[in-house]
């Protein structure tokens, strides 16, 4: 899927929102376009003393309820149209969580891998030269995304210091703890995404111990929630990175697959004892395969669109929680619907890094910090209270749960697009 096809896919799906709501064209008019798209010439020297210029993007794509947020990723395919759409998703997914920012996404396009440690650090120092007048804590507040981390976010927010002559610890999150980062930030999104299912889990009465669940992806996010998953009993049946899946029919021990990965870099169907780790039968699958494996549960963790209309008929999942953003097309969308599979959408069921950022944020400016204890709690707090204003509105609508998520964020934007006017008050007649 092109990424200008992933941007039509969104704004259909606010399309398909406002029918449930009351809401001025004038909003679902400025919904469809971006506040602002900066592309930037990020200079780097080399360690062997050559130039080379990569191209630097930041979209910050409506502001209307606060500051916009969003990550920032480095990957040698990132592009404007990209970018666009995950800002737009932010938007959405900051007003689902009721958190006062707009969206905004940025990244770099370049292969990281490819880099120094000194060379990647100039980068990120670079762009943010480029940027500077764009950021900062009351504007736009980066964070990191796809390949970029908390060191990375410690070098952004110092070079903004240095640029602005002032401490401003606010103006990225996302950072080490010892650059005012906040507790509990790293596992937020995995985390974030097992408290929606755990949410599902006590209104369907299930018995973890019976539910099988398959993961697409093996990074932070897919480790954090089968981490969390397999601690409550349920069966990861199977898990995949970007070279393949391994299935096994009884479920692995996670905690040696998770030890074995960041060890090797590789996964590997293991059962680890300390430092010693066996080998354990299982079957090598496909990314593909993995998606219609017949389990309970399936999450996608890892890209965008890979369920989609040549596939979708043959998901067996009964329910899928979008820890990767944007992992099902539009046409899937409604196939799935008509197989009754129960969507828990990404605005949602990803929203725990944005809202952990935002905690960051807070801290930052109050200079106040938290235990882990009291973000883990206000974490659940607010991912409880969205999931279940999400489902008692679908369940209203009688429509899916990404529409009535989308309807849910719409109407707060709509709330706060409207304050300030629309043609309908304007030509309301009244007089002042």
């Amino acid at each position: 899927m092109t990424n200008k096809n992933l941007f039509q896919d969104a704004l259909q799906r606010l399309d398909l929102a406002a029918q449930h709501i009351s809401v001025s064209a004038e909003t679902i008019e400025r919904l469809k376009h971006p506040l602002r798209s900066l592309e930037v010439s990020v200079p780097l020297r080399m360690d062997d003393g050559s130039l080379k210029i990569f191209k630097g993007y930041r979209v910050c794509y409506n502001d209307f309820r606060g500051p916009t947020k969003g990550g920032l990723r480095y990957h040698p395919q990132v592009c404007l149209d990209e970018v666009t759409t995950l800002a737009l998703w932010m938007t959405f997914k900051c007003a689902v969580m009721d958190i006062p920012f707009g969206g905004a996404k940025g990244g770099i396009e370049v292969n990281p891998k490819e880099l120094s440690r000194m060379e990647l650090e100039k980068l990120s120092r670079s762009f943010i030269e480029q940027v500077a007048d764009f950021i900062g804590p009351d504007k736009d507040i980066p964070a990191p995304d796809v390949y970029t981390n908390a060191t990375i976010m410690g070098w952004m927010a110092d070079e903004y210091s240095n640029i602005t002559r002032q401490h401003s610890p606010a103006v990225i999150t996302g950072k080490p703890l010892e650059l005012g980062g906040s507790q509990g930030r790293d596992d937020a999104t995995g985390r974030g995404a097992y408290h929606c299912l755990k949410e599902l889990e006590a209104k369907r009465g299930w018995t973890p111990e019976t539910i099988k669940v398959a993961i697409q992806g093996f990074g932070n996010a897919g480790q954090s929630i089968a981490k969390f998953l397999h601690q409550d009993g349920y069966k990861i049946v199977a898990v995949s990175d970007s070279k393949g899946a391994i299935y096994h029919a009884d479920g692995f021990d996670v905690p040696s697959l998770i030890q074995n990965k960041n060890e090797t870099r590789r996964l590997q169907a293991v059962y680890c004892d300390g430092s010693v780790c066996e080998m354990v039968d299982a079957k090598q699958l496909s990314n593909e395969e993995l998606l219609t494996l017949d389990v309970d549960v399936l999450i996608p963790a890892a890209l965008e669109g890979v369920i989609h209309q040549n596939n979708a008929k043959n998901i067996q999942a009964k329910v899928i929680l979008e820890v990767a953003n944007g992992p099902i097309t539009i046409q899937a969308d409604e196939i799935l619907d008509k197989k009754d599979v129960l969507v828990v959408p990404d605005i949602l069921a990803n929203a725990g890094g944005v809202t952990v950022s935002y905690f960051e944020w807070v801290q930052n400016r109050t200079g106040f910090y938290w235990q882990e204890t009291e973000v883990y709690e206000k974490l659940r707090s607010k991912m409880v209270h969205a999931f279940n204003e999400a489902f008692k509105r679908m369940e209203e609508y009688k429509s899916s749960m990404r529409v009535a998520t989308y309807a849910l964020a719409l109407d707060r934007l709509a709330t706060a697009i409207e304050a300030r006017g629309t043609k309908e008050f304007f030509n309301s007649g009244s007089k002042h």
